[in-house]
């Protein structure tokens, strides 16, 4: 891919299945002036719901690029019942940018009025499913559209678990009509820190309800006696084991809008489309694999 500043392709509106940027504060100056050749970018809802500068920006950059909106703090699997205050502030930016895809997360992080600030673990029962699936039924009403959720990255399980996280992703988009965000580092993270198979887990993801892919970076923790953990903390290029597994999913979900995720150490916007240039090389790839099948 050449990876020369040119006009985009991609009209605003609808996320191209290609690959994508998550786009980060130090890069909306550069993306603003220069128009680099980006198929679409990705940005958290809540950086955006103020005013001033910055959603000024992507006022700007939404005019030339396809916008997605990625939310942390709706807080889906909370006890207490969605923060009716926020979910209207989502709407209000999803009524400005006019986003072509909208995700949250599969996670809590908020009690008792307190916000935690991170993206907490469910102990996955039917309990927490039927929560889950009422929030996200409330979201989507209010919302008045789809939304897509994303599997997250664990680092412990909870005893009184009962349904295999594959499984309660599975039931939710069943449940609710919702559609699924794939993170595939998730998916290798979790698995490689819980003992699961990576395509056990793929295969058992309905492909009709896979809205967007995710890559990202993590790093390994040594916890000693020859044990490690692998933290999701999207600050380094994607590991080689996250590109295979990319694959996998390619061959079960078809070619899906596929964002590459980099949130700590932000590099260079020339290092994102690199690894941006390689997901489309493995998009194009399997598009060239499904066509010389079909010819047979």
């Amino acid at each position: 891919m050449n990876l020369s500043a040119v006009t985009p392709q991609a009209a605003p509106g609808r996320i191209p299945a290609k690959a994508g940027i998550g786009l980060r504060f130090r890069h909306h100056q550069p993306v603003a002036q220069a128009r680099p050749d980006v198929a679409w970018f990705e940005v958290h809802t809540e950086n955006y719901m103020g005013g001033g500068t910055v959603p000024r920006y992507l006022d700007t950059i939404r005019r030339d690029y396809p916008i997605s909106l990625h939310g942390v703090g709706l807080s889906l699997g909370s006890a207490d019942g969605l923060d009716a205050a926020h979910l209207e502030r989502v709407r209000n930016v999803i009524d400005r940018v006019e986003p072509g895809l909208v995700s949250e997360h599969l996670s809590w992080s908020v009690t008792g009025g307190t916000y935690l600030a991170d993206l907490l673990p469910l102990p996955l029962t039917e309990e927490a499913l039927a929560i889950v699936c009422r929030h996200v039924d409330q979201v989507q009403a209010h919302l008045k559209r789809r939304i897509l959720i994303e599997n997250p990255s664990t680092y412990l399980r909870f005893r009184h678990s009962t349904i295999p996280e594959w499984e309660f992703l599975a039931q939710l988009a069943q449940r609710t009509g919702c559609g699924i965000l794939c993170d595939v580092n998730n998916i290798y993270v979790s698995a490689s820190n819980h003992g699961w198979d990576a395509r056990t887990y793929l295969a058992a993801l309905p492909p009709a309800a896979i809205g967007e892919i995710h890559l990202a970076g993590h790093s390994v923790r040594e916890l000693g006696q020859g044990r490690t953990l692998r933290i999701d903390d999207h600050g380094s290029r994607v590991a080689p084991p996250v590109w295979a597994l990319y694959r996998e999913a390619l061959g079960r979900f078809g070619p899906v809008p596929t964002l590459i995720e980099w949130d700590s150490n932000v590099p260079a916007l020339e290092i994102l489309r690199e690894e941006a240039a390689t997901a489309e090389a493995i998009l194009e790839e399997h598009a060239n694999e499904v066509a010389y099948a079909n010819a047979d």
